[in-house]
């Protein structure tokens, strides 16, 4: 096959779509790519609990201050704060933030659960 060996994004030019945390920019995601995305991710004051059964993320806070809601723990998010996200980990990140998320595997929207 014959595979890119580069791939570049512009992320603040790829459109938003909605997700549980609020709007991601979503790139790398290819038919070719196994290994992760990336997403530049705005988080919104209503952000939704949620989980992945098959999916890790790390979470990279680059502006704002708020606070990562894990397994009913909270931990105190500020720009440069880095977070691990492993499987079944019941999250939700809380305030004005902007990130940049890497989920592993890439991003498939059957793996996210939204939790009441």
């Amino acid at each position: 096959m014959n595979e890119p060996k580069l791939a570049i994004a512009q992320l603040d030019e790829i459109a938003p779509v909605p997700c549980p945390c609020g709007q991601a920019r979503r790139a790398f995601n290819e038919p070719w790519n196994t290994l992760a995305t990336v997403h530049l991710t705005d988080i919104s004051k209503d952000s939704r609990r949620h989980f992945h059964k098959g999916m890790t993320e790390i979470y990279i806070v680059l502006e704002g201050e708020g606070y990562l809601e894990a397994d009913g723990v909270q931990y105190p998010l500020k720009p440069l704060t880095a977070v691990m996200i492993r499987p079944g980990c019941v999250h939700r990140a809380v305030g004005n933030l902007r990130i940049i998320n890497v989920p592993m595997p890439p991003f498939d929207p059957a793996d996210e659960f939204e939790v009441d």
